[in-house]
Parts: C-alpha cells; structure tokens; sequence
C-alpha cells in the first residue's frame, strides 16, 4: 500500500512556503479520481473527491503533492489592495491609481490613469465597482456581437465573482461572466464569451461546439486559451 494511504489521521490543512493553507474537499457525484489545484488566490488547496472516497485519503493525497503544491502556491500573485500612487489592471492595461480626496468619487481615465476622489478608505470598494460596472457594459456588447455572428437573439448578462470559472451558461438562457475579466486584454475576455455564446447552441464541448467556437470568434482561441492559463491569477491580485 503506498505510504500516503497509510498515515494516521491529519488535519484538513497544509503548510506550504511558510503559511498553513486550508484544504477544502468537495465531493462530486461524476468524479472518478482525486483532483488537486490550488485556488486562485492561493487561499486554499481544493480537492474534488469521488463519494466513494475516504477524506483522509483525499488530505494525505495533498500532502504527498506538497512539492507541486508549494510551486503553484509560488506562482500566485500575493495580493496587494488597490492604493493611492499604485496601479489597477483594465483592459490588460495598467492604469495608476491617481487619488485626490476632493476629486469626484466616480472613478475616470484619464491619460494612463484612472482618477477618484473621495475617503482613502474606500478607494478598493469603488474601483471595483467602477470595473463590475465596466465588464457588465463590454460583455453586453461581446454578447451582442456574438449571438449576432451565431444567429440567435441576445440573452441577459450577468456578472460573476466566482473564484474557479471564467463563465457559465447553464440554463442556454443566460450567461455569466466573471467580471474581473475586465482586466484582461480585450481578446482573452471576448474570447470568453464567445466561448459561452457557443454553449447557447451546443451545451457541451463537442466537435460541434468547438466548430461553432471557431466560426464566430475573431481572434485565436488558443492565444487566448493560453493567456488565461498562465496569467488568470493575475486577476485576482488586486481584489481577490
């Protein structure tokens, strides 16, 4: 029997690089092995589990794994809050941060910068709603595009602060989009909901949807498939 199946009880946690991470186990019915990542932040370790699985088995599997682990937690962007003179990403831009308490609180860009005015402490709560705001209005128009380019009528959008999914379609009557993908060069966020605009015909991944993925959108999917996998975290430095 391997070794990591034979230790004694451990708590549901894992030291890696200094800091004691929590390890989440959620069980999933269509599961048939162990599946380990780490979260985006780098919060948590996560296992999806089989129902017939032993969570003991689930957590010493963790720290069989520390070795990779610890190099995907090194690969996590540490989290850094939005401050006056410091920078936001939009648009795969980096906008400054430029803070006067008397501006206007509504965020602008202006130039390579984004101003606001308002209580220093609350410069994250309003940049980030300033780019919910934002995403909301690009994936409005990417979806307006896209169905276009599918044949279909448009469908409501709505934003989501999921920490695994870039988007969601799971009723082909709407869609969901991760509104930190505003920060994302313009073609990884379209590319997106292109990605969903083809899930509203072909609710799989199919041959067929990958056909109708390729069809409508205007850019490499590949390019954009691979920017996203080495630099998602990225996107959750600044807001979590």
């Amino acid at each position: 029997m391997i070794d990591w199946l034979k230790r004694s009880a451990m708590e549901p946690q894992i030291d890696l690089n200094g800091v004691t991470l929590p390890i989440a186990l959620r069980r999933h019915h269509s599961a048939r092995r162990l599946t380990l990542r780490m979260a985006p932040d780098g919060s948590e370790v996560r296992i999806t589990l089989p129902a017939w699985a032993r969570a003991q088995e689930a957590i010493a599997f963790a720290h069989a794994r520390r070795e990779w682990l610890e190099a995907q937690h090194g690969k996590v962007p540490r989290r850094e809050a939005p401050r006056p003179g410091g920078d936001i990403l939009y648009r795969g831009n980096k906008l400054q941060i430029a803070w006067e308490q008397k501006a206007p609180r509504r965020p602008q860009i202006a130039a390579d910068a984004v101003r606001l005015g308002g209580p220093a402490n609350g410069i994250a709560t309003r940049l980030q709603r300033w780019l919910e705001k934002e995403a909301l209005a690009l994936f409005e128009a990417d979806m307006h595009d896209y169905t276009a380019a599918a044949a279909l009528d448009p469908v409501p959008v709505a934003l989501s602060r999921a920490q695994r999914r870039w988007g969601s379609c799971s009723d082909k009557s709407r869609i969901r989009l991760n509104w930190r993908l505003v920060q994302a060069p313009d073609f990884v966020r379209r590319s997106v909901v292109a990605h969903e605009v083809a899930h509203l015909v072909h609710f799989d991944h199919s041959p067929a949807f990958h056909a109708l993925l390729e069809e409508i959108y205007d850019d490499n999917i590949r390019k954009a498939d691979r920017w996203l996998k080495d630099n998602g975290r990225s996107l959750y430095a600044s807001f979590g």
